[in-house]
C-alpha cells in the first residue's frame, strides 16, 4: 500500500479569551494577550489555503465567545476548507439557535472538552459553575439539529485522573465515539504555575488512560486515544496514540496571536518533549516522543520503562483520517 498524501493541517487560535478558567490551561497566563481581529484571522484563513491547507481547525480560548464567531465561520466554508472543526467547552451551544446557527454556519465537526463525568468535578475543573450542565445542553443541541460529527476531548490532570474511567463512560452514554484523553502539558501555563496540583506522575495516570480505552474497546470503539504519553506505559494500546497518529497523517501548523509553529510535530519532539539515556534500547525509542520537558525536571526519568524485543507498529495508512460513526445500540 502506498503512503497517502498527508493532509494540511491549522490549529488557528482565535485569541486566548475565555468564558471558563480551566486550572490546567496552557493559555491561563495569555488573558491579557488581545484576541486576533476579524481581518487578521480572514487574511489567515487565504493564507493556509494558498499554502494547501484542507483542515482547518480553530480553537481558543474559547473561539464560540467572539462577536464573530459566526461569520468566521461561514468565511472558512466559503473559502472551501474540506474539515471546519471547532473544540469547544460547549456552554455558547446550550443556546439552542446558536447551536443551529453553528451547524448551519458549515462546521464539520465539533469537538467537545469534557473534564468530569458530573457536574462537580467538571464545574471544579472548568472553575466555571454550572458549564458541565450546559456542555451536556450544548450537546444535546447540536444532536438535535441532525449534525452527526460530535468528539471529545479531555485533559488528563490530578483531580480527575482517577474518574476517567466514568468520564470514559459518559463519552459512551453521548455516543462521541472519537475522543482524546491527553496527558496535560506543563510546560507552560497552569500546569506549569501549579505543576504539583495538577501533574500526576505517569505512572499513576497511565492505568486508569488504558482503562479508560478499554471501556471504549468493550464497546467496540477504537478510536479513543492517548495523547502525551511515554510510549512505554502502552505497549498494548499503539494504534491509540493520538500524536503518533496525526504525526502520521498531518502536516500540522499552530497560529497564534503571540506565535506561528509551522512543524508542530517536529519541534514538539525537539523542544517540548524528551528521551532520556534511560530509554536507550527501547524498542519504542524511534516512535516515542518521551515526556514533557518539565515533567522531567519537576520529577525524573525513573518511570520509563524501556521495551526489549521486537515491536509491530501500527499501520497508519490503514487507518482512515477520521473514523466512521456507528451507533452502538446500548452504551449503558
Amino acid at each position: 500500500m502506498s503512503p497517502r498524501p498527508k493532509t494540511e493541517k491549522l490549529v488557528l487560535f482565535t485569541g486566548f479569551s475565555c468564558n471558563s478558567y480551566c486550572h490546567f490551561c496552557i493559555d491561563l497566563n495569555k488573558r491579557d494577550v488581545p484576541d486576533k481581529s476579524t481581518k487578521q484571522i480572514l487574511r489567515e484563513m487565504v493564507e493556509a489555503k494558498d499554502k494547501g491547507v484542507t483542515y482547518l481547525e480553530m480553537i481558543g480560548g474559547e473561539t464560540t465567545i467572539r462577536a464573530d464567531f459566526l461569520p468566521l465561520v461561514r468565511a472558512a466554508h466559503k473559502l472551501g476548507f474540506k474539515d471546519i472543526v471547532i473544540v469547544t467547552n460547549g456552554r455558547m451551544l446550550a443556546y439552542p439557535e446558536f447551536a443551529k446557527a453553528t451547524v448551519d454556519a458549515g462546521v464539520t465537526d465539533l469537538v467537545f472538552s469534557i473534564h468530569g463525568h458530573d457536574a462537580k468535578l467538571h464545574d471544579a475543573v472548568t472553575v466555571a459553575p454550572g458549564s458541565f450542565d450546559q456542555l451536556l445542553k450544548g450537546v444535546a443541541n447540536v444532536r438535535a439539529t441532525g449534525f452527526k460529527r460530535v468528539f471529545g476531548n479531555c485533559t488528563v490532570v490530578k483531580p480527575n485522573m482517577r474518574h476517567l474511567p466514568d468520564i470514559g463512560r459518559l463519552f459512551l452514554k453521548l455516543d462521541i465515539q472519537h475522543v482524546e484523553f491527553i496527558f496535560v502539558d506543563p510546560n507552560y501555563g497552569g500546569a506549569y504555575s501549579n505543576f504539583h496540583g495538577l501533574v500526576p506522575r505517569i505512572a499513576e495516570a497511565a492505568p486508569y488512560m488504558r482503562e479508560t480505552l478499554d471501556v471504549g474497546r468493550a464497546a467496540g470503539i477504537r478510536h479513543w486515544t492517548v495523547r502525551y504519553v511515554p510510549l512505554c506505559h502502552f505497549p498494548d494500546h499503539l494504534d491509540q496514540i493520538s500524536e503518533i497518529r496525526e504525526v502520521a497523517i498531518f502536516n500540522t501548523r499552530h497560529w497564534a496571536p503571540d506565535f506561528k509553529n509551522d512543524d508542530v510535530g517536529g519541534s514538539r519532539g525537539k523542544h517540548g518533549r524528551a528521551k532520556t539515556a534511560r530509554c536507550e534500547g527501547c524498542a519504542l525509542y524511534d516512535s516515542c516522543e518521551g515526556l514533557w520537558t518539565e515533567y522531567l525536571k519537576r520529577y525524573d526519568d525513573s518511570e520509563f520503562m524501556p521495551i526489549k524485543g521486537p515491536v509491530t507498529m501500527p499501520d497508519w495508512r490503514a487507518i482512515p483520517e477520521k473514523p466512521e460513526l456507528q451507533r452502538k445500540e446500548s452504551h449503558a
